[in-house]
C-alpha cells in the first residue's frame, strides 16, 4: 500500500458532544470537508466499541467521498476494522513501534507531544507527525500538561529540523487566534507549522462549512509564505538611504490619516489594565491592527515578568520596545540587570545580535533604546545614533518613544488598508504595512526632535527642554527627519 500524501493544513478532530442543537454529526462533518478540512481524526473517548465502530465507518465513507484521509484516536482495533489511514496516539497510549507492527504498511501515525523531549522521542520512534502543544487552554479536552504557549512552540519545532516529520499545533485554536498561532509558532531556524488541529470552532459552529473555509484560507495563505514578518520581508534590501526614504514617506501619512491610537500606560500589571490589554490585544490581532508593547520595568519583579509573558502568549506584539534591562528580562538574559525601570551596567556586548535574535524569537520588530538605539525585524538590524542627553533627564521620554512608534505603526497600517481592495485575497499578514520602517521612524522622530529642541535659545535645562521637545515634534517635516537621521544598516 502506497502512503497517501497528507495535507495537515486544517486537521479536524471530531467531538460530537459539541454539536449545536439540531445539527447532525455526519451533516456537520460533510460540510466541514466542503469548507476545506484536509484531515480528520475521529475521537470518541467515552463511546462503547460498537457505536465507535459505526461512527468510524460512516465517517470514513464521507471522508472518502472528498478524498480526505481519516485517522482514529487511540483505538488501533477501530482503525484496523475500518481500514483507516492511520492513528493518533497520546503519550500514555501504545508505543509507536508496536502500533506500526500491527497496522498496514505506510499507515500514518501521529503522536501528541508536550515537550521538546516528547518531540525528539517521537521522531526517534518513527512518528509521521507530531501534535505539539497545548498552545492554549481548551474546553474540549482536560489539559493535563502545562500550557506551552505560542512563545514556547519554537523550541519544539526546532527539534524537527533535518527530519520529514510534520507538525500540527493543538489545543485552543480557533479563527480568532489561528493567525497568531501560525505566525508565532515559528522556530528561530525558520521551521513553521504544517497545520493546525481544530475542534470546537468547526464542530460547534452552526455553519461548519463557513467555519472551515475561514480557517483554511488563513492556513493556506500562511503556508504559501511562512516567512511573513512585520517588515517588507527577508528579501527586502535595506540601505541607509532606503530607510530614510521610508521614514520620510511615513510622517505625512500621520497627518493625512490621523490614526486613532489607544494607549495603556504604566501599571500594566494591575488587574484592570491587564484585562484591558488582553481584550484590546486580542481585538487588534483579529482586525490586523499593530500592537506596540512597552514592558516598563518588566525586570523589576517576577510578577511583572510573568504578566508580560502571559500577555505575549495571548496576543502577538507587532513591536516590542524597551531598554536593555527590560528586553534582557524578556529574553531571560543576565547580561544586563535592572534597577527599577532603569538598566544597570554598560549594556549588551553585541546589541545588534541581541535585538536580531530576540526579534526572530518573538516574531516581531524589536526596539532597544539607549544612548544608541537598535531596531531589528529578525533579519536586518538598524543602528540609530540620534538623540540628546537631555532626553534622559525628563520623566517619560521612554514612554514618548513608545507612543511615537505606535503612531507611525498606525499610520503605516491605515495607509496600507486604504490601498487594499475589499475583495482582496487572504494574505495571512497579522499587520499590513512596513512596521520595521514605522518603528524606526517612531524612534527617529523623538530623538531628532530632541536635537533640535536642545539647541534652542529658550532651552536652559530639563525644565524648558520638555515643552521645546513637544514643539519640535510638532514642527518635524520629512526633509528635516531625512537630513538629520543618522542611520546604519547591519545585515
Amino acid at each position: 500500500m502506497l502512503r497517501r500524501s497528507i495535507d495537515y493544513s486544517l486537521y479536524l478532530v471530531t467531538g460530537r458532544d459539541l454539536l449545536p442543537n439540531g445539527k447532525d454529526y455526519l451533516e456537520s462533518l460533510e460540510e466541514s470537508l466542503q469548507g476545506g478540512v484536509s484531515l480528520v481524526q475521529i475521537r470518541e473517548k467515552t463511546t462503547d466499541t460498537g457505536e465507535f465502530l459505526k461512527i468510524a465507518q460512516q465517517s470514513k465513507a464521507i471522508c472518502r467521498k472528498y478524498n480526505v484521509p481519516i485517522l482514529i484516536n487511540d483505538r488501533l482495533d477501530i482503525a484496523l476494522a475500518i481500514g483507516a489511514d492511520g492513528v493518533h496516539l497520546g503519550q500514555t497510549d501504545m508505543p509507536i513501534a508496536v502500533a506500526r507492527s500491527m497496522l498496514p504498511p505506510n499507515s500514518i501515525i501521529g503522536m501528541t507531544c508536550n515537550t521538546v523531549e516528547h518531540v525528539r522521542k517521537a521522531v526517534q520512534d518513527g512518528a509521521d507527525y507530531v501534535g505539539v502543544g497545548p498552545v492554549w487552554t481548551t474546553q474540549t479536552k482536560k489539559v493535563t500538561s502545562p500550557i506551552v504557549g505560542v512563545r514556547g512552540m519554537g523550541e519544539m519545532l526546532k527539534a524537527l529540523d533535518g527530519t520529514n516529520v510534520k507538525a500540527v499545533a493543538i489545543a485552543g485554536i480557533k479563527f480568532t487566534n489561528v493567525l497568531h498561532c501560525l505566525h508565532g509558532c515559528v522556530s528561530t531556524t525558520g521551521r513553521s507549522l504544517d497545520g493546525v488541529a481544530v475542534v470546537s470552532d468547526i464542530v460547534a459552529s452552526p455553519d461548519p462549512r463557513l467555519a472551515a473555509q475561514r480557517l483554511a484560507a488563513i492556513v493556506q495563505a500562511f503556508k504559501s509564505n511562512p516567512s511573513h514578518n512585520f517588515s517588507l520581508g527577508p528579501t527586502a534590501s535595506y540601505t541607509p538611504e532606503s530607510v530614510k526614504a521610508s521614514v520620510g514617506v511615513l510622517l505625512p501619512l500621520i497627518r493625512h490619516f490621523s490614526p486613532l491610537v489607544h494607549q495603556i500606560t504604566n501599571n500594566v500589571v494591575t488587574n484592570q489594565s491587564a484585562n484591558a490589554t488582553l481584550a484590546l490585544g486580542l481585538n487588534a490581532n483579529i482586525n490586523r491592527k499593530p500592537i506596540v508593547f512597552d514592558p516598563v520595568g518588566v525586570g523589576a519583579t517576577k510578577y511583572r515578568q510573568s504578566s508580560a509573558n502571559y500577555l505575549l502568549n495571548t496576543w502577538q506584539a507587532t513591536v516590542i520596545k524597551g531598554n536593555a534591562a527590560e528586553l534582557g528580562a524578556l529574553a531571560n538574559s543576565l547580561e544586563v540587570q535592572a534597577k527599577g525601570v532603569d538598566s544597570v551596567g554598560k549594556g549588551f556586548a553585541d546589541p545588534a545580535s541581541f535585538v536580531r535574535n530576540l526579534a526572530k524569537k518573538e516574531r516581531c520588530v524589536v526596539v532597544l533604546t539607549g544612548m544608541t538605539d537598535w531596531v531589528s525585524d529578525g533579519t536586518t538590524v538598524v543602528k540609530l545614533s540620534n538623540g540628546h542627553p537631555l532626553l534622559g533627564e525628563i520623566t517619560g521620554s521612554g514612554c514618548m518613544v513608545g507612543s511615537s512608534i505606535a503612531i507611525f505603526c498606525a499610520a503605516a497600517s491605515v495607509a496600507e488598508a486604504a490601498k487594499r481592495a475589499p475583495d482582496a485575497p487572504e494574505d495571512a499578514r497579522l499587520v499590513r504595512g512596513d512596521m520595521f520602517a514605522a518603528a524606526i521612524a517612531g524612534v527617529l522622530a523623538v530623538t531628532i526632535a530632541s536635537e533640535f529642541a536642545a539647541v534652542r535659545a529658550d532651552v536652559k535645562g530639563s525644565g524648558t527642554f520638555l515643552p521645546a521637545l513637544i514643539d519640535e515634534l510638532g514642527g518635524l517635516t520629512p526633509d528635516k527627519m531625512v537630513s538629520a537621521a543618522r542611520v546604519e544598516v547591519i545585515h
